[in-house]
Formats: structure tokens, sequence, C-alpha cells
């Protein structure tokens, strides 16, 4: 199967000559690989004329274009009409050898799925469960004879009832679901939502939709809408031997009053699309879970270091909060 890679990328030269070296050693080497660079300065564009990467293609966006959700829509308007499968990758991540040949692997194995993830392994903090020892189901998650600790957000919402009914990578009828993943199992799983990381697509998808222009500037969710929308032509999956390490680098990132506002007005929004007519239940419990998760977040004023970037988010997500009150967005 013909293999398309995108790359978008903002300022963040070295990142992306990281990743791009991981690709070079592929056992299944993409057979395109298109990187959409809306950076402000020249650095990326001089580091990769230094090098000579096989199959790549690359693109210097105006301000029209620049932003993830645009970058990834001109990148998908660039791909070769003979590709069958578009795979994205965050430009902070670095992929292992079998990488590409383990998506095709997954896309041949079911002609049903239409998306596939992987799995960042250096964030996966499953562990195998100890025989004869007592998990506590409100502290622990448990799947497949492994446990995944619970972070204290994830505590409190089940002792509150709050928690996620389904498992791994499905949204519930109020959203906020489980952000876990799944242990190193080698099994293949199926999901609603992929990860922007690290997710690929059958072409034809991209014949039928595109990602959303709400998202257009920094996109916060725009893969879990995407994700959701490209349900109605099949299946989504992740596969657990399609590896990679993400590594959050942090440029080119918005301020956190933005990202707060971003994570309740874009999660509000994502919500509905998977939902778009929620009963009573599930409206009280996503802005139950949703005020919660504020005030956790404030809290770590009292438990951080940096106590104004905790103070900042919690303030931008209160006032998301509250604008969704006068002006929810149009889905």
């Amino acid at each position: 199967m013909k293999v398309s890679l995108i790359v978008c990328t903002y300022m963040r030269a070295e990142s992306l000559f990281k990743l791009l070296e991981s690709v070079s050693i592929q056992d299944k080497y993409p057979d395109e690989i298109l990187v959409i660079d809306g950076s402000l300065n020249d650095k990326t564009e001089f580091i990769l004329k230094g090098h000579d990467f096989k199959n790549l293609k690359y693109f210097r966006v105006k301000d029209e274009d620049r932003g993830l959700t645009k970058q990834r829509n001109f990148g998908i308007s660039k791909v070769d009409p003979q590709s069958e499968i578009v795979c994205f990758l965050d430009d902070d991540t670095i992929l292992e050898p079998k990488y590409f040949e383990e998506i095709i692997k997954t896309f041949q194995n079911d002609d049903e799925i239409v998306g596939v993830g992987g799995v960042a392994v250096n964030e996966n903090k499953w562990k195998i469960q100890e025989r004869n020892h007592s998990y506590s189901r409100k502290k622990f998650y448990l799947f497949e004879g492994y446990f995944y600790k619970e972070g204290l957000r994830n505590v409190v919402r089940n002792y509150l009832g709050l928690a996620s009914n389904l498992g791994p990578g499905k949204m519930p009828l109020y959203s906020h679901g489980r952000t876990c993943g799944f242990p190193l199992t080698g099994k293949t799983y199926e999901v609603d939502l992929l990860i922007g990381m690290s997710m690929a697509f059958k072409k034809s998808v991209f014949e039928k939709i595109k990602f959303s222009k709400f998202f257009e500037g920094y996109g916060l969710y725009e893969d879990a809408d995407f994700s959701l929308r490209a349900l109605q032509f099949g299946k989504n999956v992740i596969n657990t031997n399609v590896k990679l390490s993400h590594f959050h680098a942090p440029e080119g990132r918005p301020n956190l009053f933005k990202y707060g506002k971003m994570v309740v007005r874009n999660g509000w929004y994502v919500w509905r699309i998977k939902n778009p007519k929620p009963n009573l239940l599930a409206r009280y419990k996503w802005n139950a879970i949703t005020i919660l998760l504020t005030i956790i977040r404030l809290s770590n004023t009292l438990t951080e270091k940096n106590k104004k970037s905790a103070f900042t988010e919690s303030f931008g997500r209160t006032i998301g909060l509250i604008g969704l009150l006068f002006n929810k967005p149009n889905v």
C-alpha cells in the first residue's frame, strides 16, 4: 500500500529533524513525505536543505494557510493521487523502526478499518498486575492483566461517580473519556478517538471530509473531531505495535489562558459532534466534570512550582465555561 506522510510543523526545526532521522531508518519507508512549515523564520527550511531525506517535499505556507488545521488540509491537497494511506505525525515525535510497516499490516488485516493510531511508549504507564495483590478500583484501572495508576483527577471522578463507563479511547455520552491509552499487549483495539501525534487514515476518507475549520489556529482537539466524523466510513483502531515516542516540545504552543479556554470550548464542540442532543444526565456530567477539572487545575497553584501557569490555565477554563452560557459554538 502506498503511504504518504504529512508532518505539519511550526518553529520546531530541531525536533522535526530528529523525527525525520527516525523516518529514514524505517523498515518501510514512506512513498512521500510532505513537510508543511508554518514557521515565522527560515530555520526549518535551512536545516532541511542541508540534508537529503528521500521522497521529501517541503512547503512553506503563508499566513492564510498557517495553523495546524489549515496546514493539514493544505498537506492533504498535495498528496499523491495514487496514495492509499495518509499518515500524520507531530513534529516532536520519534518513531520505532517498524512504525509504517505495522500501520500497513493493520489496514490490510481488516478492510473495515479507516483509521489507525499508535502508542507513545515513553508515556506508557501500564504495569503488569502482581499476583495476590489487591487493587483499589478507585485508584487503579485494570485491563487485561495490567494496571494503570489513576491520577488525582480520575481518582476524584471515581469517588464521585463521574468516571467514564467505557474503555480507553471510547467517548461516553458525556464525553471526558479515559486518556490512559492501552498497555503494550501487541493487540489492536477498536476506539472512537485517535490522537494527532500518531494517526493514519485511508486516503478515501479525505475525499469525503477534511479537518474542520472550527479548529483553525492552534487546533486543540481537531484530531478528536476528525476521528469521530471518520467513523461514518468504518472503524478506528489503536495498534499497540505501532510505536513511537512523544516529547511535547514547548515551542509553538499558545499561552495558557488561550489553552484553558480551548480545553473547555473545543471540548464542548467535540462532545456535541458525538452527542448532538445529550439528555439531562449527560449534560449534568459534562458540566460537573468540567467544573471539577477546573478546580483541580486551580488547586495546582498550591502544589506546583509554576503557580502562575496553573492559575492562568484554570482562569482560561473558567472564562471558557462562562462563555458557553452566552455564546455556544455552532456545531
